[in-house]
């Protein structure tokens, strides 16, 4: 297994910067995932990593060897990509095979690798049929067999379940977690989706226009997030965010209702400055309902009419407008609510977030 390290990392496109030398060390035997919106550069490094896109700056490693002038097939790593690539004229066992077989490996060798890894994803009754009599989850799990088999450094996933529906999302990311669990091996991971990156991988690696605005565990920066992009992308539904101004020890609304300043913020901010006040869905709940572990001082209760509710079976997202602006709350087994019904509300003021209005850096103490 390998490390992996880039350091001022970079890319461009003629003069356009799309990953603007980016620092980022990855340990042997650690999941982690890329994840941001369209265009903010995930792609482009993984395949920067894998030797498919050539560097305009910087320096990769892999297993502390200086990749950067190496071709793909030399860097030792497997990659699965979001179209499966799969050769529709060959079996299963002579697709997961092919790589071994161009490398002239001996067949007996192949054979226990494919072997060995179809027991690992389950396809051992599948192997002698073609991509065209397979399903979606198969042929990713195919795909995956295939770059088992070659014994990399480094796994690389290029977004691998967007072409899949939502139930065999669910399955194929499992096999993907126990696929880690079993080979303890070094993985990065592209997804646009936060619930993914969330549930897969050790750390997460936040990206927005080709910066890196947040690297850490999935409960660090679900709970801790360092900017207000990444507490707006973190999370589903994600965070309430509203712009606010410091005034007399709280925080006025632009539509004239105010809240108290919890006490923790109370050194890092000043009279009259902008900030972007955050808080979770989970933290706006009927009175009486919630959980609440902190001061008391930090539950504060308003009046919020219900605009419109979602079901989703033991859970209910409700959307209600305060001070003229619409929140979200995710709200367990509510009561039936009505749009226009007014409801009492309490806010957690102990799980907000406070980010400076014009750098976006959380100003957490």
């Amino acid at each position: 297994m390998a490390t992996v390290s880039l350091q001022k990392l970079e890319k461009r496109y003629g003069a356009t910067p799309v990953v603007h030398g980016i620092d980022l060390e990855i340990a042997d035997r650690e999941f982690i995932c890329l994840v941001g919106p369209s265009g903010c550069g995930k792609s482009t490094t993984l395949r920067m990593i894998a030797g498919l896109e050539p560097i305009s700056g910087g320096e990769i490693r892999i297993g502390g060897k200086v990749v950067n002038e190496l071709p793909p097939r030399s860097r030792n790593i497997s990659m699965v990509f979001q179209s499966y690539a799969l050769y529709p004229h060959m079996t299963v066992r002579e697709n997961m095979g092919f790589s071994l077989k161009i490398a002239g490996r001996p067949q007996p060798e192949i054979d226990k690798a494919v072997a060995e890894a179809a027991a690992i994803l389950g396809l051992e009754q599948l192997l002698e049929r073609r991509p065209s009599q397979l399903s979606g989850g198969q042929r990713q799990r195919v795909a995956m067999g295939r770059a088992i088999v070659r014994q990399p450094q480094v796994f690389l996933f290029d977004e691998p379940l967007s072409n899949l529906d939502a139930k065999l999302r669910s399955q194929v990311r499992t096999e993907i977690k126990k696929l880690h669990a079993r080979m303890q091996t070094t993985m990065v991971y592209v997804t646009h989706d936060q619930v993914e990156a969330m549930t897969l991988s050790d750390r997460i690696v936040i990206m927005r226009d080709g910066h890196i605005e947040q690297v850490g565990t999935p409960d660090e920066v679900f709970k801790r997030p360092a900017t207000r992009f990444v507490a707006g992308f973190i999370g589903s539904p994600p965070m309430n965010l509203f712009e606010a101004t410091v005034a007399d020890g709280g925080l006025a609304f632009p539509g004239g209702a105010t809240l108290p300043l919890p006490a923790r913020f109370r050194q890092n901010v000043s009279a009259g400055q902008k900030v972007t006040f955050g808080l979770r869905p989970d933290d706006v709940y009927p009175v009486g309902h919630g959980l609440h572990a902190g001061d008391a001082a930090d539950l504060h209760s308003a009046e919020f009419q219900v605009a419109v509710t979602e079901p989703l079976g033991n859970e209910t997202l409700v959307f209600a407008s305060f001070d003229g602006r619409e929140w979200v709350s995710r709200m367990l087994n509510p009561k039936p609510l009505k749009p226009g019904e007014r409801i009492a509300m309490s806010l957690d003021l102990s799980q907000a977030h406070l980010f400076d209005a014009a750098t976006g850096k959380t100003l957490r103490r």
